[in-house]
C-alpha cells in the first residue's frame, strides 16, 4: 500500500507560510524600535518578549517538546531562514541575536541528550528563555588593545570549571544561557583552535552564576551596536556534567557551523531588503522614476535580490534532503551543502552591500541623515560581514572546487 504523502506536505507549508507571515507582522512592529535600541546600544529585550509571545522563539524546538519543528535538523530550513531575513529587514543586531538563539536551540536539539532536552526546551516554550553559543577567543590584539582574550577549563570530578574571557559575545545582556565552546588545550574557542578538534568541549552556561560578570566597556563599535556583544568574564564557573553538551569534537567533526552560515547570508538579504524598500519609496516621493539612471540601479538591485532568494533556497533544499547530523552513507551529499552555503554566503555579502551602495546613490545624501534607517543598515551590514574574511571565504570554495584540504567551518587557510 502507498501512502499519499502530498496532504501532510502541502499543510506543512502552509503552516510554515503562516509562520513566516506572523514574523514579518511582527517586525513591521519592531522596526521602529530599532533606532534606540542602535543608539542606546542596548538588547532588543521587547522584540523577544513580543516574540516568545507569539510562539516563535521555539522555532526549532521539535514539536514533541512544545515547538515549531523548524530548520536544518528537521528537514524544514528555508523557513527558518525567512525568518531571520523578516527580522533582519527590521534590525539587523536582532537577527543577529535570533540568530545566536536558534543555532544554540538547534545545538541542544543535535547533540543533547533526553534530559537535556526536555529541561532546556522547556524554559525556552514555557519561560521564553534565550539562548546563545559563544566562541569569540581572539589570540592576538589590536594596536593598542590591553584585554587579553581567552578561556582555560580545567576538569573536576562532577563537570568542568571555566576561567578567563570571552569577547563577541552576543546577547551578553539579554540571554539566559549561553553554549560555550571552550578547548581544554587551551584558549582559543573554536575559530580560533589551536589544539586537536576533538577536543572542542560545549558547556551550557547558566548566565545568572554569580561567577559571571560583563565588561560593557569593550563593545562601541560602528554598527551592529544591539547585539551587546560585550566581554564576559568567568571566574571559576562551575558547569556540571549534565549541562555539557555530546561528545568532545562534535561540534567540528559533523561540521555544525556549516549549517549557520547560511543564515548570516539570509540577515544579509533582510537588511538589503530593507534598504530596497525605502529606496522604492523615496524615489516615489521624489519623483524620480522617469530618471534613466534611477531605473539601471534600481534594476540591478532586482535582479540581485531574486538571485540571493534563489540562492538560499537552493541551499536549503540541499540541507533539507537528508537529515543532516546523520548524512548517511554518502558524504558528497554533506560536502555539497557546506560548500553551497559558503558560495551563498559570500555572492550574498556583495549583494547586499551593492544594494545598499545603489540605494544610497539613488536616494542621495539625506538617505544617510537620521532618522533614515538607511544610515543604520549601512553601519550595520558594513560591520556584521566581516564576521568573516571574504577573501578567505572565496579562496575555501576554490579548494574546495581544486579538491584541495579545506576548512569549510572557518575558513582558516
Amino acid at each position: 500500500m502507498t501512502v499519499d504523502i502530498a496532504p501532510i506536505q502541502h499543510e506543512r507549508r502552509a503552516a510554515a507560510a503562516d509562520v513566516v507571515r506572523r514574523t514579518a507582522e511582527l517586525a513591521a512592529v519592531f522596526a521602529p524600535r530599532a533606532a534606540e535600541y542602535d543608539r542606546e546600544t542596548a538588547f532588543p529585550a521587547a522584540d523577544f518578549d513580543d516574540l516568545f509571545a507569539a510562539g516563535l522563539t521555539a522555532a526549532v524546538v521539535p514539536p514533541e517538546y512544545g515547538g515549531l519543528g523548524l530548520g536544518p535538523l528537521r528537514g524544514a530550513t528555508h523557513p527558518l531562514w525567512m525568518m531571520t531575513l523578516e527580522l533582519a529587514k527590521a534590525d539587523l543586531s536582532l537577527a543577529r541575536c535570533w540568530e545566536g538563539h536558534v543555532n544554540a536551540t538547534t545545538l541542544i536539539d543535535a547533540l543533547g541528550t533526553d534530559d537535556q532536552r526536555a529541561r532546556w526546551f522547556e524554559g525556552v516554550v514555557r519561560r521564553g528563555e534565550t539562548w546563545v553559543a559563544w566562541s569569540g577567543e581572539p589570540q592576538a590584539r589590536k594596536p593598542g588593545e590591553k584585554v587579553k582574550f581567552g578561556t582555560t577549563v580545567e576538569r573536576t570530578a562532577d563537570g568542568w570549571v571555566v576561567d578567563g574571557q570571552k569577547a563577541f559575545a552576543t546577547s551578553a545582556t539579554g540571554a539566559d544561557w549561553a553554549i560555550l565552546l571552550v578547548n581544554p588545550a587551551g584558549p582559543g574557542g573554536a575559530r580560533h583552535l589551536d589544539g586537536a578538534d576533538d577536543e572542542l568541549v560545549l558547556l551550557a552556561c547558566d548566565l545568572s552564576h554569580p561567577s559571571i560578570s560583563i565588561d560593557r566597556s569593550w563593545w562601541d563599535p560602528v554598527g551592529m551596536r544591539a547585539t551587546v556583544s560585550h566581554v564576559v568574564r568567568f571566574d571559576h564557573t562551575p558547569i556540571p556534567d549534565a549541562c555539557q553538551l555530546g561528545q568532545p569534537g562534535d561540534y567540528l567533526r559533523y561540521g555544525w557551523q556549516t549549517a549557520f552560515i547560511p543564515q548570516y547570508a539570509a540577515s544579509f538579504l533582510g537588511a538589503a531588503q530593507a534598504a530596497y524598500e525605502y529606496a522604492l519609496d523615496y524615489v516615489r516621493a521624489q519623483g524620480k522614476s522617469g530618471d534613466p539612471y534611477v531605473q539601471q540601479r534600481i534594476g540591478q538591485i532586482a535582479v540581485g535580490i531574486d538571485t540571493a532568494h534563489l540562492w538560499l533556497a537552493h541551499v536549503a533544499r540541499l540541507w533539507d534532503d537528508g537529515t543532516y547530523a546523520n548524512p548517511g552513507p554518502d558524504p558528497d551529499h554533506g560536502e555539497a551543502a557546506r560548500m553551497a552555503g559558503s558560495r551563498a554566503r559570500h555572492l550574498i555579502e556583495h549583494l547586499a552591500l551593492s544594494t545598499v551602495d545603489h540605494c544610497i546613490r539613488v536616494c542621495g545624501a539625506r538617505s544617510l541623515v537620521r532618522p533614515s534607517p538607511i544610515e543604520r543598515i549601512l553601519r550595520d551590514l558594513t560591520f556584521y560581514v566581516r564576521h568573516d574574511n571574504a577573501d578567505h571565504i572565496l579562496a575555501t570554495i576554490g579548494r574546495g572546487v581544486l579538491g584541495l584540504p579545506h576548512d569549510a567551518a572557518f575558513y582558516k587557510p
